[in-house]
């Protein structure tokens, strides 16, 4: 900070149109006037000199015009005036004018009116001369007990600064204001008394706290405040003290302020580790998160009971509580649901994951019974994976929760009962004691399926994992319910010669493109037919896919029919049945060729399904062992094989994790005892407050890398030549949703430059907030100008500007030296994140703005490249690292990642290695990025094209 910035405490705007007024014009409107003209003239005045101006010849004329006058506007510019005047003669001596104004300033200070009073006090408080501060003593000491509240309370602060700055104007004061304290009933006095005791005499601060400790609760909110910062801060330097404040801490846990709630909350948790505060403190944070309205105070409140639960000692307090915590439920905001949901997940043990299972059973029938809101098939979604997840980890709950989950299979949100399909598959594998189960209840709700993509896992189900006779005839019973008479063209071209179909009209949507897990597309046309005919609605199911055009679940239904076909087989012995059986499903899949090949659908048959098809007629003619095999046993070990891989993955990032939050402490680290520790190495602890205030002025002190060039200096941006008049640069601090810019500016020249101004502008989603005010610089002197940028999008922005000064005794016009571009990096707010494949599939058929990159590299090795580009872009790759694994000559890869506003970007990598070019060659290929903004779409592609190839070191 420079001097001038410490004496001024108040910046006004100064509009940079008009050209300034001259003094003598100045001086004439403050002495024959109106009041609307000196008001004015005052501005003015003021305005001046912020910019640097001297004006002294205008002191005498304002304390003989102005300073008499009683106009409440006139007073209040005075007391910005009288702040920024220059109030000492050049070798710093205070003005003789300053005695006529102090005068002014004590009948102020005995003014009727309490807003001027309290005004005048908080004057003083800025006031830095303690010559003209001692006259007025007296009068600030009576203010005390002033009948308002508004002027003794600034009362308190005025003392408090004086005592700050000057003791010896007032050395009594800390005991002065103990006195008052005691006797005083407003609760604003109260606090800024106590707050000043905290500060200025500690021990007079818990001497009168301790004779009130039991009336704590009675105190208003903003004096309880400061009695838990009070308390945290003794009990912080002082151990000692714990066991008398730790109950007070206690009694403001159930104060009627959510504040105070939660800081007494954080302060108990720092002070104490036994169950009893966690407990305490986890109880009150749940409360808080319930009753409070305001979804953004329930996530802050919600990151600290996950921070609670990081620590593993506290971990075991917090499961007992994870009922309390899914009353948390009830918040109709997906995010808090999400993380509660997370939360309890993280939490739930073997002796609480029946009570868990019930409510979350019960929350998902609530989920059914809701009018439709946008957000309730998410909320659906979140907690059949929960579900999922309890499920696998304590096998024994799965019995309870499969019934209730497999209803949402015939659910119209799609991704909810894709949600549960999965979670089906994956217990019908795993619990063999469940299979029976399942398969009954599968066949249950079968023919209210209405969406094509979960009738086709429904059959793939059915078909593998229908062991018995009777379950084989009741899949087969349910094909033919679900087909409706066959032979299907006849049936329906009797009907059509029965009576006349209407005509139809059909509109084509846009087709989309949709990303395979190999990367590569497949087109989907999305078909929506106008209102369905009365005929259309009595269609069964399967019927009803097929006259659509959808014949991939044909292809599903020819192997589930080949698969039962051949168990059935293997299972009874009676040629005649055998051949029965199988003549059926022959039939099925022939009059569905039929119907393939016919004009009825509204889409003809696929090659692709006719090939199946046919493959599994001929299957089932021949009845070979070694298809059977293949049908009936080598598709589930494919399945086995990939759940096993899932397992593996999610128990090898549980083992980070978990290698993350074990402290690990080296045998020779020494061991701290609390007793034992002498004070003054006590205050080197962190203290939390200290710690929250820096962190929201943006000053938080990362600890530095050991990579030099990952120092602050590595941020500094030259703006200016060395040879330039003035030299200037820029450290670019990026805060998350503001970058600062601290430019330092230096005078090279032998002359003063006045108004020396730093302009600047921005190019892409960014916004100056307020524009520098100009300085003036001495010859060779140097200064910091700060200038903030708010940042409203992920994407490249640039920030451009000159400096435009003058020289002083100079006639020329001003002088200008343009600065360097400053590119902000996209990386600063893209932070690594993870999605399931139908979300990165869902998101790459919405998101309209695909940038393709082609790939320009000196690196030779296709996984060196992925791992090249992930680090780069700070995208995470969804592919699994069994997938990438093995050389074959290319690779497929999906990356993901999410920017600190909320948008998404994926991208799809391409990548082949040109072996007809020999081992030397670069890898070749493309990367596409798609995201929702064309500024995200085209920063990441340009991130890329600039980080392509590898820097030789």
């Amino acid at each position: 900070m420079t001097a001038a910035e410490n004496v001024c405490y108040t910046l006004i705007n100064i509009p940079m149109d008009s050209e300034p007024p001259s003094e003598i014009s100045l001086k004439n409107d403050l002495e024959k006037g109106d009041v609307k003209l000196k008001t004015e003239a005052l501005k003015k005045v003021i305005i001046m000199i912020l910019n640097g101006e001297k004006l002294p010849g205008l002191l005498m004329t304002i304390i003989r015009f102005v300073l008499p006058l009683q106009d409440h506007t006139i007073k209040k510019l005075l007391l910005v005036f009288w702040e920024i005047v220059p109030k000492t003669t050049p070798d710093g001596r205070l003005l003789q004018e300053m005695i006529l104004v102090c005068d002014a300033y004590r009948k102020d200070l005995q003014h009727p009116n309490e807003f001027i009073r309290g005004s005048t006090l908080r004057f003083l408080c800025k006031l830095k001369e303690a010559e003209l501060l001692e006259p007025l003593m007296p009068a600030i000491r009576a203010c005390l007990e002033h009948r308002h509240s508004y002027v003794r309370r600034n009362a308190v602060l005025a003392i408090y600064t004086i005592y700050r700055n000057f003791e010896h104007l007032i050395p009594d004061a800390p005991e002065l204001i103990h006195d008052f304290l005691v006797n005083e009933k407003d609760a604003s006095c109260k606090r800024n008394a106590f707050m000043m005791l905290i500060h200025a005499d500690q021990d007079r601060a818990l001497d009168y706290l301790s004779t009130c400790i039991d009336q704590v609760q009675t105190f208003g909110d903003i004096l309880q405040l400061v009695i838990v910062e009070l308390i945290y801060k003794v009990c912080h330097a002082n151990p000692s003290e714990r066991a008398r404040f730790i109950r007070c801490i206690y009694n403001l846990l159930q104060s009627s302020s959510p504040a105070v709630k939660y800081e007494a909350a954080g302060t108990l948790v720092t002070l104490s580790s036994a169950p009893t505060a966690i407990k305490a403190a986890a109880q009150c944070y749940i409360d808080l998160i319930i009753k409070e309205s305001d979804n953004n105070v329930k996530l802050i409140v919600l990151d600290r009971l996950i921070e609670l639960k990081e620590h593993p000692s506290h971990e075991r307090v917090l499961q007992d509580l994870v009922m309390d915590i899914l009353r948390v439920l009830t918040t109709p905001d997906l995010e808090v649901r999400k993380k509660t949901l997370q939360l309890a997940l993280d939490l739930v043990s073997s002796r609480n994951v029946e009570e868990l299972v019930i409510v979350l059973k019960k929350e998902v029938i609530k989920t059914n019974n809701v009018t439709e809101h946008e957000d309730t098939d998410k909320y659906r979604q979140l907690l059949v994976r929960t579900l999922h997840s309890c499920s696998v980890r304590f096998p024994d709950m799965a019995a309870n929760v499969i019934p209730v989950l497999m209803e949402f299979l015939s659910d119209n949100n799609e991704a909810a009962a894709a949600d549960v399909l999965e979670f089906v598959r994956e217990a019908i594998q795993r619990f063999d004691n469940l299979r029976p189960l399942i398969v009954e209840k599968m066949l249950e709700v079968f023919h209210a399926i209405k969406s094509v993509k979960i009738y086709r896992g429904a059959l793939w189900i059915l078909g593998e994992y229908c062991s018995t006779k009777e379950d084989i005839q009741s899949v087969m019973t349910e094909v033919r319910r679900s087909l409706g008479e066959i032979p299907i063209v006849e049936s329906e071209i009797k009907k059509e010669a029965g009576e006349l179909k209407p005509e139809e009209e059909v509109s084509v949507g846009p087709a989309q493109k949709l990303v395979t897990e190999m990367g590569t597309y497949a087109t989907q046309s999305a078909l929506s037919s106008s209102r369905p005919t009365k005929k259309e609605e009595d269609r069964p199911p399967l019927r009803g896919f097929l006259l659509d055009g959808d014949f991939f679940v044909a292809a599903s239904l020819a192997t589930t029919l080949t698969k039962i076909a051949l168990r059935y087989v293997s299972l009874v012995q009676e040629k005649k049945k055998q051949n029965s059986f199988i003549a059926e499903a022959m039939l099925l899949m022939a009059t569905i060729l039929h119907l393939g090949k016919s004009s009825l659908p509204k889409k003809p048959i696929t090659d692709d399904d006719v090939d199946r098809i046919s493959l599994c007629l001929k299957v089932l003619s021949e009845c070979s062992p070694l298809m059977n095999d293949i049908f009936n046993k080598e598709c589930r070990q494919s399945l086995s094989h990939m759940l096993s891989a899932k397992l593996e993955e999610e128990k090898l990032s549980q083992k980070k994790e978990s290698e993350k939050r074990n402290v690990t402490v080296q045998p020779d680290d020494p061991i701290s005892f609390m007793q034992l520790t002498a004070k003054n190495e006590m205050n080197s602890k962190e203290d939390q407050f200290q710690l929250s205030l820096l962190a929201a002025m943006g000053n938080t002190q990362r600890k530095e890398a050991a990579d030099p060039l990952a120092s602050k200096l590595n941020k500094v941006t030259q703006l200016t030549g060395f040879s330039d008049p003035v030299y200037a640069e820029a450290y670019v601090h990026v805060n998350q949703y503001d970058i600062v810019l601290d430019v330092l500016v230096v005078n090279q020249t032998s002359d003063t430059l006045q108004n020396c101004t730093l302009e600047l502008a921005t190019l892409g989603d960014l916004k100056l907030v307020e524009k520098p005010s100009p300085l003036t610089l001495a010859p060779h002197d140097f200064a910091n100008i700060k200038a903030n940028v708010k940042v409203a999008s992920t994407e490249n922005g640039i920030i451009f500007g000159n400096i435009v000064y003058d020289v002083c005794g100079a006639a020329s016009d001003r002088n200008c030296v343009v600065l360097s571009d400053i590119h902000i990096d996209i990386m600063d707010y893209i932070q690594p994140a993870s999605c399931t494949d139908a979300e990165f599939r869902q998101m790459w058929a919405e998101f309209e703005w695909e940038n393709k990159v082609t790939v320009n590299t000196n690196i030779i090795d296709l996984n060196e490249y992925l791992q090249h580009i992930l680090k780069s872009t700070n995208m995470k790759c969804l592919t699994p690292e069994k997938a990438l694994s093995g050389y074959c000559g290319f690779m497929a890869a999906n990356l993901y990642a999410r920017s600190i506003f909320g948008e998404d970007a994926l991208a799809n990598v391409s990548i082949e290695k040109p072996i007809h070019l020999g081992p030397e060659a670069p890898v070749t290929g493309h990367i596409r990025i798609r995201a929702k903004s064309q500024g995200m779409a085209l920063s990441l592609g340009d991130k890329i094209n600039l980080s392509q190839k590898k820097t030789s070191l």
